[in-house]
């Protein structure tokens, strides 16, 4: 039996309902047109264009800082022109919402008015509450990020699993109470330990999405590039290759290029003829 969802656009409400119901959330990251329409095609419900662009898109080695506004704007706008169904949540970066609550409001209108997000994501609880209440006094909604948050995985020691002791779990339940209190509409919950993730699911009315934080959040979000084995080297714990693209991506640029070499492409099958007449017409004046 297909689990596909409906068609028709998925409206924020709906995300609390389907926690009240115990139907699970399904979220990835997509990063442009071919990607949203790979996710709108599969039935997914959320789709976050991620600062992780700067690690599996731009290039940048294990870190998602110095991605910038204008970066994320362009690729979210890729992502929202395909992208019919599932909620586009754009990904705040590392600068757009620190300084300031005004920074922060004014860079989370750029995502809905330029780029076409129908909401924003940031990291965090502390300094981080005061800019989503700023951020949905505008207007916007704001899904929340707690856990191992990666713009600040130096403060964090690495990327390492967060609230494995009883305190540091503690914490995290108490930032994501937060969160809801200042008006996140959805928390996602990263690198905790199982039982620390059911206990936030279960205080939480707001739905969870986990990545690397067991199977009692209300949802789940994978990278693309990593669930489709695009990324190559180490991976976390956490992800479950579904595919292995890259090496039959690989495979068909090495037999291409053979083809090419020897002559065998294009071959007649992938050429255009010309009428015999026309030919004899070219060659005369020749």
């Amino acid at each position: 039996m297909s689990t596909t969802p409906p068609a028709g656009k998925l409206a924020l409400p709906e995300l609390a309902e389907m926690k009240r119901r115990g139907a699970k959330i399904v979220m990835v990251t997509a990063y442009d047109t071919p990607g949203a329409r790979f996710a709108e095609d599969a039935g997914i419900d959320v789709i976050l264009v991620g600062d992780t662009a700067a690690m599996v898109v731009l290039g940048h080695e294990g870190t998602t800082v110095p991605v910038t506004m204008d970066e994320m704007l362009f690729l979210t706008r890729t992502v929202a022109r395909a992208a019919r169904r599932p909620i586009v949540v754009g990904d705040m970066p590392f600068g757009s919402y620190q300084v300031s609550d005004e920074d922060a409001v004014r860079n989370a209108i750029r995502f809905i008015k330029e780029a076409g997000a129908d909401a924003v994501k940031l990291e965090g609880a502390g300094a981080s509450l005061s800019r989503v209440r700023a951020i949905v006094g505008a207007g916007i909604p704001v899904m929340g990020h707690i856990g191992l948050t990666p713009q600040s995985a130096t403060m964090l020691g690495g990327f390492k699993t967060q609230g494995r002791t009883a305190d540091a779990a503690r914490k995290l339940v108490d930032d994501g109470l937060a969160l809801e209190a200042a008006g996140c509409f959805s928390i996602v919950l990263e690198a905790m330990p199982s039982p620390v993730a059911a206990r936030i699911t279960e205080a939480l009315r707001v739905p969870t999405i986990g990545i690397g934080a067991g199977a009692n959040c209300d949802g789940q979000v994978l990278v693309y590039h990593d669930l489709l084995g695009l990324t190559e080297g180490h991976l976390p714990r956490f992800v479950k290759k579904y595919a292995n693209l890259s090496r039959e991506i690989r495979d068909a640029l090495e037999a291409y290029a053979d083809d090419v070499r020897t002559g065998a492409f294009p071959s007649e099958e992938y050429s255009y003829a010309m009428p015999q007449n026309e030919l004899a017409g070219l060659d005369a004046d020749v």
